[in-house]
């Protein structure tokens, strides 16, 4: 009978897996992408947030298999990160993640609040593709400001602490990106120059459809914007994804990276 079970438990996941597989023929989606995490408004609440939603993401691409590397990292004054990049590399990682882009909401009992009050953060997470060199985008030289600093903070084992990190403005745009994981200016630049391209390619494609062109413009109004998913722990537990309804009594689970639900449920319901 177990076995019988287990072998139902096996058809069940790969009838499942081609379900997803049907799904992912986007035009991008079996590229790499690069990930952004920005903390919103309300300092240390937030910025422990946004490294709340970076561990639950990097622990689900430790479950599929998934590489990746910590492009750029600015720490929070107190605890957590204003904000961070990642490169992440696995099979159709675009496709599986595209729909995680917009506002993440968490509501808690704050542990940096002596009183012990609710409090509701928010955090941002952008997804866009590591385009092809092969895609012709233009950027003029005169658009830009480049900037050098030095790092701003370890990143473990994934970030080496460096005085050539690097930052581009695409000025037209307002596009940001910034590199810090190598120990040359040279390489942080072209990896640089590499993460604008993407972008910027991701954005002419936003602008080309009405819907994504909104998602863009809400995305700098980290709050009550563009909200994708809701993340509740006090008074009661509830992850709830406001687009598609799903939803999960188990955060604890789903910030430990049990994110299946929600991210085949973004691929098939969005």
């Amino acid at each position: 009978m177990k076995d019988c079970d287990s072998k139902a438990d096996i058809l069940e996941k790969k009838i499942k897996k081609n379900e997803i597989s049907c799904f992912l023929s986007g035009e991008n989606d079996n590229l790499n992408i690069y990930i952004e995490i920005h903390a919103g408004a309300g300092g240390t609440e937030s910025q422990d947030w946004a490294d709340m939603l970076r561990r639950m993401y990097l622990k689900w691409f430790d479950k599929k298999n998934f590489t990746y590397e910590i492009i750029s990292e600015h720490k929070g004054e107190e605890a957590g990160i204003k904000s961070s990049t990642l490169k992440v590399n696995g099979d159709y990682i675009y496709g599986l993640m595209k729909n995680e882009s917009g506002v993440h909401r968490l509501v808690r009992i704050s542990p940096f609040d002596s009183g012990a009050r609710r409090h509701t953060s928010f955090a941002s997470i952008w997804v866009y593709p590591d385009i092809d060199d092969e895609i012709d985008i233009k950027i003029d030289e005169k658009d830009l400001r480049i900037d050098t600093y030095r790092s701003s903070g370890a990143g473990g084992q994934h970030v080496n602490t460096t005085d050539s990190a690097v930052r581009i403005t695409h000025l037209p745009t307002k596009i940001v990106v910034q590199c810090q994981n190598e120990r040359s200016q040279h390489k942080n630049k072209e990896t640089c120059f590499k993460m604008l391209r993407s972008k910027l390619y991701e954005h002419e494609k936003q602008k080309r459809e009405k819907e994504n062109q909104k998602k863009l413009s809400d995305k700098t109004d980290i709050g009550w914007g563009y909200q994708i998913r809701s993340y509740v722990l006090q008074p009661y537990q509830l992850v709830k994804d406001l687009r598609n309804k799903l939803e999960d009594t188990n955060p604890e689970n789903v910030l430990n990276g049990d994110l299946d639900k929600f991210i085949e449920g973004g691929v098939i319901n969005n």
